[in-house]
């Protein structure tokens, strides 16, 4: 049965949100907020996608940009209400849930609101369990359908009168950029719900109780948080299944936003004599040993930790702090088909000047 999400769990979705979010994600505060103010307008209720009829339609709620504390974005709850009304008024039936591209400090939250308002059921699947740059990663296999979609994106800077509305149909691939470019010009970071497909197709190619992954291990750090940064550290290992990959200074941060909204670069740690290399597309995408031999790449769960076990965000690192690197390897993790989408790649490693298909579809 579905469970109705109260103010307790919105403090264990951005913590456990925080840790998928892989250096990325969102905001904390952010999250606090939609939660909040989902639990107090109304009930949102999370279900598991085998309860909702077959035929029943259902969209991805998700946040595009890249906020990394660089730009003078602006996002109110509303607007992730509002990019849902859009879409069902454009799909011209009933929408009748909601799953998120990725868990994130607030993407985890980002289906809350539309569903304590309009009704929507908040469907226990992701379209990655761990963030990741591009909306065709969290596209549940959609990125290299020729079928029209819909897509819409709100929000916007609204002293600088940057807010946008924002309807579009097309192939998945083909309209993805126009959203990204509109989260640009709105002051980097927009509100969005798109791909409208039924329950049986996200049954078949979601990350399925990705949401609960998350709130589990917000209860889990919530619960060793009163025993120190050890024991914050060991649980996310634990609750996980990854452990400690590295860990080490940070002696060089080379990250640029682009005007694609990507924060793309690398940030550099050393421990001792050893050196090893993260590379960033807003995420932790892959990370590199001293001898450039690769030992984590996406989709892996790849994510900094301070020694409180406070898990950091890209924009949050600066050279000369000390952090540990979690690793929690793909196989261990439901998987959506869109992490396993050949097509999905090549735009990523040509930005970032890395190779990460043959380590991600790897069997």
């Amino acid at each position: 049965m579905g469970r109705i999400l109260t103010e307790k769990d919105v403090e264990a979705a951005v913590k456990g949100g925080s840790v998928y979010a892989a250096g990325g994600g969102g905001w904390a505060d952010h999250g606090r907020m939609l939660g909040t103010a989902a639990c107090r307008v109304g009930k949102p209720e999370l279900v598991a996608v085998e309860e909702l009829p077959e035929d029943a339609w259902i969209a991805t709620a998700a946040a595009i940009g890249a906020p990394a504390g660089t730009t003078a974005w602006e996002m109110q709850g509303i607007d992730y209400v509002r990019a849902a009304q859009l879409l069902e008024k454009e799909l011209g039936e009933k929408l009748s849930g909601l799953i998120i591209g990725q868990n994130g400090r607030s993407s985890t939250l980002n289906a809350w609101l539309p569903s304590a308002v309009m009704g929507t059921k908040v469907v226990d699947a992701v379209g990655d369990i761990r963030a990741h740059p591009t909306g065709d990663m969290g596209s549940i296999g959609l990125a290299g359908s020729p079928e029209r979609m819909i897509q819409t994106a709100v929000g916007g800077n609204r002293d600088e009168n940057r807010y946008i509305e924002l309807v579009v149909k097309g192939a998945t691939a083909k309209v993805s950029p126009i959203l990204r470019t509109a989260s640009d010009m709105s002051g980097g970071f927009i509100a969005s719900c798109r791909n409208p497909v039924r329950a049986s197709y996200v049954r078949q190619h979601a990350a399925l109780g990705g949401i609960s992954l998350a709130l589990r291990l917000g209860e889990a750090i919530i619960a060793a948080e009163a025993r120190g940064g050890h024991a914050v550290i060991d649980t996310i290992c634990k609750t996980t299944g990854g452990s400690i990959l590295v860990e080490g200074e940070i002696v060089a941060k080379d990250v640029t936003y682009t005007r694609e909204a990507f924060d793309i670069g690398t940030i550099t740690l050393k421990e001792g004599g050893r050196t090893s290399t993260l590379h960033v597309m807003n995420e932790y995408m892959a990370v590199d040993d001293g001898e450039g031999r690769r030992i984590a790449t996406f989709p892996d769960v790849i994510t900094s930790l301070d020694p409180n076990g406070e898990p950091l965000s890209v924009g949050q690192l600066h050279v000369g702090q000390r952090i540990f690197v979690l690793h929690v390897p793909k196989t261990v993790i439901p998987l959506s088909s869109s992490v396993l989408d050949p097509s999905v790649y090549p735009a990523v490693e040509k930005a970032m000047g890395i190779e990460i298909a043959s380590y991600a579809l790897a069997k």
